[in-house]
């Protein structure tokens, strides 16, 4: 039984529910979600059985903090489907669960994630809630692009995402007293989505009263919530496609990797395709296909892997490492977002980075795109290449140009709720170019 509920935790869509009343799976199942992480005080058998029926997981929410004693005869008698554990558990504890036969989903925090062969699912409950967030005076932060910065965990999770061949799930939720629009929502299936990985759904505790009453606008907020998740989990297929383009940022875990607003999301933020490539995972062939490369922290490197970049430049390619002596800043515990002065630190790096891009096609180039984040996604043949896209402005963008490289006869513009649209190139300079009418929340342009 064990073995059967760990081996579909790929397809696990997980959802954060608050309510021990089977009634309300009703409303869950509208949805694409499966799966429930279920606060200990809505722990129930009767749920739980019913859940089990309509085909649904459930999993029991631990902290550290929690009484766990005769926790493994407490999940049995709520016929619970495994445990959640969020928070930073000592292994001894974990592995007291697994000895019980129970299965655990790890929630720690991002320096105490594990990316062994016996996890079921990489997770963390820290994430950032993405969006454009406006300053104390109303105006929106800048990226070092100038452009309005993005709140996003979306480098973070391309990073994980480069580590594990597990599914990953980022498990962030509103914070208290807050009120979200419905587009957040949107904005954070995608963030997560368009790097191979799922956000656990999370409502406000505002959104989430009104749904369970029955309102009739938190219901339609519901729907939509479903259909955008519905959209990715029509296309499975795009999370085993690798980061696909010219430039890869070697980093650890250690340089930057579990941070978000790093050098991996300042490159995004200008729709650089970039490939996160784990130093861990530097061997010979993984620079193929790179024509330039950022090594963060050279000093982290062993001789075996530095001799991979040496190999690198000597085929032409061009690397670009740290200021000597220069340290990536100690990543603190609970820490997930750089501190403005680390960002200032980063800015010799950021400057040198964007020199020598400059304005070069490195896979594709996106234009009218000021409020969105892109993810190049695809094989090593190259084709089909999925772009994805998430627009964190709140309002629909028009008017998107994107041009690729190579000659690309077609493309598909996939958007939720919409009918796909299919869309002709045009020669450009270095490829070939698409026009997009608009994007209004997520979107993805299949190119063959």
């Amino acid at each position: 039984m064990l073995a059967l509920i760990l081996a579909a935790a790929a397809n696990w869509i997980p959802a954060r529910w608050n309510s021990a009343d089977p009634a309300t799976l009703t409303v869950v199942r509208e949805t694409p979600v499966n799966c429930l992480l279920v606060e200990r005080g809505n722990w129930s058998a009767e749920f739980s059985a019913a859940a089990e029926k309509a085909g649904i997981v459930t999993l029991g929410v631990i902290r550290t903090q929690a009484d766990r004693k005769d926790l493994p005869a407490l999940v049995r008698d709520r016929k619970l489907s495994g445990i959640a554990a969020e928070g930073d558990f000592e292994p001894a504890q974990l592995a007291a669960l697994r000895d019980s036969r129970i299965p655990v989903v790890e929630l720690p925090s991002r320096t105490r994630l594990r990316f062994h062969a016996d996890q079921p699912v990489v997770a963390t409950a820290q994430g950032v809630w993405p969006g454009i967030n406006a300053a104390p005076e109303g105006e929106t932060k800048a990226a070092p692009s100038g452009a309005p910065w993005i709140d996003t965990n979306a480098g973070f999770l391309r990073f994980v995402r480069a580590l594990t061949p597990a599914p990953v799930w980022i498990a962030n939720s509103p914070s208290k007293g807050q009120i979200y629009p419905e587009a957040r929502y949107l904005q954070a299936i995608g963030d997560a989505a368009m790097t191979g990985a799922r956000w656990v759904v999370a409502l406000d505790a505002d959104l989430e009263k009104r749904l369970l009453s029955g309102d009739a606008k938190a219901l339609d907020t519901w729907r939509r919530i479903g259909a955008h998740l519905a959209f990715y989990e029509s296309h499975k297929e795009w999370r085993d496609l690798g980061a696909y383009g010219q430039l890869a940022i070697v980093q650890e875990t250690g340089s930057g990797g579990l941070i978000s607003g790093g050098i991996l999301d300042m490159i995004s933020v200008k729709h650089t395709p970039v490939r996160p490539l784990p130093g861990r995972r530097l061997q010979p062939g993984a620079m193929d296909g790179a024509v330039m490369a950022v090594n963060v922290d050279p000093a982290s490197l062993s001789d075996e892997r530095k001799e991979v970049l040496r190999a690198f430049t000597r085929a032409g390619g061009t690397l670009l490492t740290a200021p000597p002596g220069w340290k990536f800043p100690p990543q603190r515990p609970g820490q997930i977002t750089l501190d403005k002065e680390d960002v200032d630190k980063l800015h010799s790096i950021w400057k040198e980075v964007n020199a020598m891009t400059g304005r070069r096609n490195l896979g594709a180039r996106l234009f009218n795109v000021s409020g969105m984040l892109s993810n190049l996604v695809g094989p090593p043949s190259g084709s089909p290449l999925v772009l994805h896209l998430v627009n964190y402005s709140d309002y629909p963008v028009e008017n998107v140009t994107v041009h690729v490289l190579g000659k690309r006869a077609k493309a598909m513009l996939l958007r939720p709720g919409e009918k796909d649209q299919a869309l002709t190139s045009y020669e450009t300079e270095d490829g070939s170019g698409f026009d997009l009418d608009n994007v209004g929340s997520v979107a993805a342009l299949v190119i063959e």
